[in-house]
């Protein structure tokens, strides 16, 4: 906290409480407290009894008694993208698995199929309802994967649309690269030349348009091993490009591991995460992301070893994973419920993996994630009467206004 005899800031909340989430203090409650802005980061925070003598604020609002938390972080999406799979998922629900409908050219393909038929101006308009659902629920921070063109001219064209609504809307976006998501039709048989096409003239391509933060790739039986899978971190190492992995959904590949040899910003699903995938992460830092939407989209059945990644310190974080065939979901909120019906998640574990740890999950956390001075100036005000009700609720969405770059964004 800051207590110099006199400030001047661009605004003022006051009547607020906070959860500033900061690293080993819980929730890191305040009541009746204040939070300054200026330049766009946070300048000054803490009780309203402490506010210095002598301030200016250009502007002072009245936060209504709501809890004033960071704008949450939706760290794992694939929120561009064309066509709808409501076919697969009643096929699912008639008894055929995902990896068979996979192999029959659904799953992924089906939406790369219609993803390369669209236009720009066609994914943006079918984007726009997934982005204001999450706008609406204080989501000020947002990664968005490629994945669904799985040739340069696709590929491009969503990455394009995702920077897009990075300028277009308040709210941050982070881009990824997941070329190496599955093998299109005409590379059936032939992975290694399509790794090389991902490797070599798809990812310098896209990296000399300024259209990737990060570089993925789905590691699994019916994507790649993790001997494929290397050859893209490899790829991106030489780039300076930071990795993240889809890693033990379906089966346990090594992949967590391999990317902790990568120092990787997350690995993502790990239902089948070994204990030696744990201690790689651990080790490492890199960020457990759990997606509940898919576990439950899918019927999953064998949980993410929570317990393990709690004793190693892994850093946890939550996320929508919102897709087309496995998790058409666009409410972190739910999410976050979710996470603490089915995978017994704290609700403070919950809140924390909204927001610092999916900072962290995006190489963030100095930025973003917890309400620190020197921080961006992007939360969200919550009319609920403590922090553990954003995980608490189903369908509702109690965010009254979420704030980014210290410009509010009324919902």
């Amino acid at each position: 906290m800051n207590t110099s005899a006199a400030e001047t800031w661009d605004s003022l909340w006051l009547n607020v409480h906070l959860a500033t989430m900061q690293r080993g203090q819980g929730y890191g409650e305040i009541h009746d407290a204040a939070i300054a802005v200026k330049d766009g980061v946070i300048a000054w925070l803490g009780p309203r009894s402490e506010l210095p003598q002598a301030y200016t604020a250009k502007v002072q609002h009245d936060g209504k008694v709501c809890w004033l938390t960071p704008g949450l972080v939706d760290c794992h999406t694939h929120i561009v993208y064309a066509g709808n799979r409501s076919d697969e998922f009643e096929a699912r629900l008639n008894g055929v698995a995902y990896e068979e409908i996979a192999r029959k050219g659904g799953g992924i393909l089906s939406t790369v199929r219609a993803t390369r038929n669209a236009s720009e101006e066609e994914l943006m308009l079918a984007s726009l309802p997934r982005i204001n659902n999450l706008l609406r629920e204080g989501v000020t921070t947002l990664e968005i994967k490629s994945g669904y063109g799985l040739d340069l001219q696709t590929e491009a064209k969503m990455l394009r649309v995702a920077r897009q609504i990075g300028r277009d809307f308040p709210l941050r976006v982070k881009t990824t690269f997941l070329g190496a998501h599955a093998l299109p039709a005409e590379y059936a048989g032939r992975a290694d030349d399509y790794l090389g096409l991902v490797c070599e003239q798809m990812l310098p391509a896209l990296l000399a348009d300024g259209l990737v933060d990060a570089v993925d790739a789905f590691c699994e039986k019916i994507g790649f091993s993790a001997a494929q899978t290397e050859k893209v971190f490899q790829a991106a190492q030489r780039h300076g490009i930071p990795v993240k992995l889809h890693a033990e959904q379906l089966s346990d590949q090594g992949g967590a591991a391999l990317t902790a040899r990568y120092q990787g910003l997350s690995a993502d699903h790990l239902e089948y995460l070994s204990e030696q995938g744990i201690a790689a992460m651990a080790a490492s830092g890199t960020v457990a992301v759990l997606l509940p939407g898919a576990y439950y989209f899918l019927r999953e059945t064998k949980l993410p070893p929570i317990a393990g990644l709690r004793a190693a310190g892994v850093p946890i974080a939550i996320s929508t994973d919102c897709n087309p065939g496995t998790s058409p979901m666009t409410s972190l909120l739910l999410a976050m419920n979710m996470a603490c019906t089915m995978f017994r998640l704290t609700p403070l574990e919950a809140l924390t993996g909204a927001t610092r740890h999916a900072a962290q999950a995006l190489g963030l956390q100095d930025q973003i994630g917890s309400l620190e001075i020197g921080k961006r100036a992007d939360f969200a005000l919550w009319a609920i009467d403590r922090p553990g009700d954003l995980a608490y609720a189903i369908g509702g969405n109690p965010c009254q206004t979420a704030v980014f770059g210290g410009q509010p964004r009324y919902v």
